[in-house]
């Protein structure tokens, strides 16, 4: 029955519907996989089976041929010309002869071979299965592993036996470290250098020190408040330059120089001048052997270490009985000293840079505290009969109330500097230029002794009331400082002076 033209034929099944997907002829390795409801019961085929292990069955049927070897169309794939067969005129399609397939050559599968273990004979093997021991089996040898790590870089590089040097070549000697570290062994001999020096130099400033102390209680003959100054101004300056890194051997042994020459010449000019030296060397000392403190305790201990040492150089500065007027005096070592205190904190503090804002600040307020307090001084003692100026009314009941009269250098700016200077060390270098206007509190402590209208007993209450009504000073300043620049609260400042441990020599190394 032919359809009636015009009609869309009924839809024919997909031809590729009864296909199935083969390899080279074979049925496909592997499972299916199995869809719900659906039990398997066979092994899932893992591999190909070897060549020469296949079923008789399946070697002996024909060749199946490959879907992708057929066309992708068929010559009639809308079977127009299957319903024209039956028309008039139309001849009969005579199928092409189909092409002989030729199966794919499948090469021959080769199984893996295991390397045989090399076993030394007689060494039972322990089953690490149930861990029994078989008797007669032998265990196998492990390979020997061979280190394939490079060679170390540090040896010598392999002489070359073709090369040859041109003429005039010379080896370069090898460049030397930057920093060697030293053996035990030398370090320790340093060490002891080191502690053998400081205990000489000890002795001979302790030697000094008696007979200062001879000569103040007027016990011996007169030339020992000579011998001791010469005693401690030379350790003084071995120590300076000790502390700074300069020449110790050489400063030291020109002081020695100067001071005998101006004991034993007698010279009214060399004994003041040694007499102004040794001053202005015992407080550079006294500011450049304090150490950073890190709380006000330590602070108040630097303080005292530094009038202690100062006190020393003063009985020496005495020692070399200077006749030069106490003014005079007192402005050349206050002007010399600040001018050898500022050039060593430029080291110190490297310069400029270390300043910044806040040491800027500090080294004018200091300068101006400084001249004020000199002028006020000035005008102290060149007006006091005029009504001028009544301090001098109240310096004669100070000191014949409490013995003394404080100084106000000393007080708002000589001690504050020392106690708020080693405090700011620990935390920032620029401590540095605070720590140099202390010298305010270390020069005067000599130039008291200098005045012959002051006994030692006053120069010293003095010396104790300025520094006491000092400390209170700079621990405003400190508070002060804390309160607008540090932590809030007691565990914040607690924590802040834990970490503040700015490194720095200790007291007996050079800085």
């Amino acid at each position: 029955m032919s359809q009636r033209p015009g009609r869309r034929a009924a839809p024919k099944p997909s031809r590729f519907g009864g296909f199935k997907v083969t390899r080279h002829g074979k049925p496909p390795a592997g499972r299916r996989i199995a869809g719900p409801g659906d039990t398997t019961t066979s092994i899932p085929v893992v591999q190909e089976p070897l060549l020469g292990t296949e079923p008789a069955s399946v070697a002996s049927s024909a060749p199946q041929v490959d879907p992708l070897d057929r066309p992708l169309l068929d010559a009639d794939p809308f079977g127009i010309r299957a319903a024209l067969i039956g028309s008039p005129g139309v001849p009969p399609v005579v199928p092409a002869p189909a092409a002989p397939v030729v199966p794919p050559v499948v090469p021959p599968a080769v199984a893996p071979v295991m390397p045989e273990a090399v076993l030394p004979p007689g060494a039972p093997v322990v089953n690490h299965v149930s861990q029994d021991a078989v008797v007669g089996a032998v265990l196998p040898v492990a390979e020997p592993v061979v280190d394939l790590a490079p060679a170390p870089l540090d040896l010598p590089p392999a002489p070359d036996p073709d090369f040859r040097a041109p003429e005039g070549y010379v080896v370069d000697p090898p460049m030397p470290t930057a920093v060697e570290e030293e053996s035990p062994e030398v370090a320790r001999a340093h060490r002891r250098e080191a502690l053998t020096r400081v205990f000489f130099w000890g002795c001979v400033c302790l030697t000094g020190i008696i007979l200062l102390a001879a000569a103040a209680l007027h016990r011996g003959p007169e030339w020992l408040d000579g011998a001791g100054a010469v005693c401690v101004i030379a350790t003084y300056a071995w120590a300076v330059m000790a502390r700074t890194g300069g020449r110790q051997v050489v400063f030291s042994a020109l002081a020695v120089a100067i001071g005998v020459t101006a004991v034993v010449s007698d010279v009214e000019v060399l004994r003041s001048g040694a007499a102004v030296l040794t001053c202005v060397v015992s407080g550079l000392l006294a500011v450049v052997i304090t150490v950073p403190a890190r709380t006000f305790p330590a602070a108040v201990r630097e303080v005292v270490v530094a009038t202690a040492v100062a006190s020393v150089g003063a009985f020496a500065t005495v020692g070399f009985e200077p006749v030069a007027s106490t003014t005079r005096f007192g402005y050349v070592t206050l002007a010399v000293g600040f001018l050898l205190m500022f050039a060593l904190v430029w080291r110190f503090a490297a310069g400029l840079h270390g300043l910044g804002t806040r040491g800027l600040v500090i080294v004018v307020v200091g300068t101006l505290v400084l001249a004020v307090s000199l002028v006020y001084t000035e005008l102290l003692r060149s007006y006091a009969g005029n009504g001028m100026a009544s301090g001098s009314e109240l310096s004669e009941w100070l000191r014949s109330t409490i013995g003394a009269v404080p100084r106000p250098l000393t007080i708002f700016l000589g001690v504050p500097a020392l106690v708020w200077g080693v405090h700011m060390r620990a935390r920032r270098r620029q401590g540095w230029w605070v720590c140099a206007f202390g010298a305010a509190a270390t020069l005067p402590v000599a130039q008291r002794l200098v005045n012959l209208d002051t006994s030692y007993v006053e120069a010293g209450l003095q010396t104790a009331y300025s520094v006491a009504l000092g400390l209170v000073v700079g621990y405003l300043i400190i508070r002060l400082d804390l309160a607008f620049t540090g932590q809030r609260g007691a565990r914040a400042r607690a924590a802040e002076e834990a970490h503040a441990v700015r490194p720095e020599p200790p007291r007996f190394s050079s800085l």
